[in-house]
């Protein structure tokens, strides 16, 4: 196995990594947004109030989203498990 090969595996796993976690991290930024600014429209300051909506947000959104994750996931591991042959030359 040479250096190109490990740099495309590690690239194709960066890559998988980024598709399976920017889903959900803008969910959650969304929902901070529209959190915060209803905080700024109604004068609530209570620091407590954005954990809840961008955990419910961020939950609904990996219900909806897991099998695509799982699917991409799957898809990947068997990619790499079958390439193992030809990476051992």
């Amino acid at each position: 196995m040479d250096v190109t090969t490990v740099v495309a595996i590690g690239k194709e796993a960066m890559k998988i990594t980024m598709l399976l976690s920017m889903p959900l991290l803008i969910v959650s930024l969304v929902a901070g947004l529209i959190v915060s600014i209803f905080q700024a429209v109604t004068q609530i300051q209570e620091m407590t109030l954005t954990f809840i909506p961008k955990i419910l947000a961020t939950a609904i959104a990996l219900i909806f989203l897991a099998p695509w994750m799982t699917k991409l996931m799957v898809n990947y591991v068997v990619q790499l498990y079958s390439n193992i042959p030809m990476l051992i030359k």
